[in-house]
């Protein structure tokens, strides 16, 4: 891989992305937690610091996803319909040097993303007088970074073989099922149908147990509620590996693509 090139194309996704209104994202960000901030006391006298916190957290995770897979699906599917993809593989880009440079500039524009409604997130725990551990918060936000990386992937993957609008579709069923899988598996195991523990422990095994990437409930109470290092770094080292694997499944598909 030529690292120079994939460069290119990242920087290209990135500003393509940062163009399309991305940023107003940010401003809808900062507005729903001015609101927030203001009525949750009116709901809850005594937990309205952790709920706004949670609530913050949750909305980051909410944003990101809206940008990883309505971004990511169209990345290189965009480039599919318009046959502009035709004149990129004629340069003297390799495929997967391609597909390699969308992902980056996606990840690129949610790590901006995300790293802005962090600081916003701290400037309203600041001047509220919210109590909160910077260690918690900064966990959170990488794992949140984590597991929509690994979603944009899914996103990307999706984007190469099928419509737009499929992709789309079906990249939110795998973050759905994603994040209930260990729920699915301890179902069928209640069960006695053997079909139905199969058809569960195949889902496990298939889709990608998002429930490792989220911490954010933990974060809101602090390092003490936290998964230990260890469990941390593991659950680190899962979703980059089941990224890393459907980035090499994206590259083998497109490389097998005639246009």
């Amino acid at each position: 891989m030529n690292f120079s090139r994939i460069y290119v194309i990242a920087k290209n996704v990135f500003r393509e992305v940062m163009r399309d209104r991305i940023l107003f994202l940010i401003g809808f960000y900062f507005f729903i937690l001015a609101v927030a901030i203001y009525l949750l006391p009116q709901f809850a006298a005594t937990t309205e610091d952790k709920m706004f916190f949670d609530f913050s957290l949750a909305m980051i995770s909410l944003i990101g996803l809206i940008v990883a897979v309505f971004v990511g699906t169209g990345l290189v599917n965009k480039e599919i319909e318009k046959r502009t993809v035709l004149v990129l593989i004629a340069k003297p880009i390799s495929r997967s040097e391609f597909i390699t440079g969308k992902y980056l500039g996606l990840l690129a524009v949610l790590a901006v993303i995300i790293t802005a409604m962090t600081v916003i997130t701290l400037m309203f725990l600041q001047l509220n007088h919210i109590a909160y551990s910077w260690a918690s918060v900064l966990i959170a936000t990488f794992f949140i970074f984590l597991q929509l990386s690994l979603i944009a992937a899914v996103a990307i993957t999706l984007g190469v073989f099928t419509s737009s609008l499929l992709a789309t579709a079906l990249t939110f069923a795998v973050y759905l099922m994603g994040n209930i899988t260990q729920d699915l598996l301890k179902l069928g195991r209640l069960g006695n149908n053997p079909h139905i523990q199969n058809l569960t422990q195949t889902l496990y095994l298939i889709l990608p147990d998002l429930s490792r990437l989220d911490v954010k409930n933990d974060a809101v109470y602090g390092l003490a509620a936290l998964p230990n290092t260890a469990a941390l770094i593991s659950n680190a080292g899962y979703g980059l590996l089941y990224t890393a694997m459907l980035l090499a499944i994206a590259i083998l598909i497109f490389s097998q693509r005639e246009f």
